[in-house]
């Protein structure tokens, strides 16, 4: 193993293994901006859920950060990372960040505490879940995993969890009792997972599955995609009841106008997100019936 891979694991299995004692910290997790903060104007926090591990969610989402602090008026923002899901569930819980990028499930529980859907992040057809396996493994079929090990991000991760094992369930596999679920705190050790033989296959998405094949392609050349699910609702924007609305309209305006400029275009394709949508709340109740069904069928997305 070189030791590029052998920092990065080391790195990924250090916040799953914090993931897995199920503790969350009380601080806040790393905030960011370049932009100085004055006592005039009002700076906002703009959480995104762990898409990534937390230095390559800075390294994608810190431009976008910067591009709307040059073009703010009576607001800035930072940008907040979280160590793992668990972390980052906790704080929109406790109505902690001002803007949220939660997944669609996530989505629905930030609606029960006040925050409201402004837009969406990347196309509905683009949010869908892989599996990813060696490509010596010798599966073929989903029957092949039973009495094997899979890897996913977090119980909580619609599209890298819950929605492939819906896919396994479909297709004849009892989550609960054919295979071993191991949740690994981040997209990038779901993979790496694979990649290091500690698992038969890694659910993920497709946004970190690109940006693995750009940052480690020799190891992604050894991987590849076995099965994927269909596509649901993608990831939503959405802002605390209470921060004024002057101010949340022009973050989803600069959004939404993101892929109208170069310079835009530029930190879309950083984010691995081709686009922002307009969306609302009711562009969400197919995610609740999704996990209804999913609840009925598999498991309980979160344990009682």
């Amino acid at each position: 193993m070189n030791q590029r891979v052998s920092a990065f694991f080391i790195i990924v299995f250090l916040f799953g293994m914090l993931s897995g004692c199920g503790q969350t910290p009380e601080a806040q997790g790393p905030q960011f901006g370049t932009t100085p903060s004055s006592r005039n104007v009002p700076v906002y926090s703009f959480a995104v859920h762990p898409l990534y591990n937390p230095a390559k969610l800075v390294e994608a989402y810190h431009p976008l950060i910067d591009y709307m602090n040059e073009r703010l008026h009576g607001a800035r923002l930072t940008l907040e990372a979280s160590r793992d899901y668990a972390d980052f569930e906790g704080k929109y819980s406790a109505r902690k960040p001002d803007f949220l990028l939660p997944n669609p499930w996530q989505t629905l529980q930030s609606m029960d505490v006040g925050y409201s859907v402004i837009a969406m992040a990347g196309e509905p057809q683009d949010f869908k879940g892989i599996f990813v396996v060696r490509k010596d493994s010798g599966l073929s079929v989903p029957a092949d995993l039973k009495g094997k090990v899979v890897s996913y991000p977090s119980p909580t991760a619609l599209a890298a969890c819950i929605m492939p094992q819906y896919f396994l369930y479909q297709h004849g596999i009892n989550v609960n009792s054919d295979i071993e679920n191991r949740y690994v705190g981040s997209q990038e050790s779901s993979i790496m997972n694979v990649y290091l033989g500690l698992t038969s296959a890694g659910a993920t998405w497709p946004p970190p599955w690109r940006a693995f094949q750009k940052d480690y392609p020799e190891e992604a050349a050894e991987l590849t995609i076995i099965w994927e699910t269909e596509s649901l609702v993608n990831n939503s924007v959405m802002v605390r009841d209470d921060v004024p609305a002057e101010v949340w309209e022009q973050v989803r305006a600069l959004l939404l106008g993101l892929g109208e400029t170069e310079e835009g275009k530029a930190i879309l394709a950083g984010m691995e997100t081709v686009l922002f949508l307009p969306a609302s709340d009711d562009d969400y109740d197919v995610v609740r019936q999704y996990i209804s069904d999913f609840e009925r069928d598999v498991r309980l997305v979160e344990e009682p």
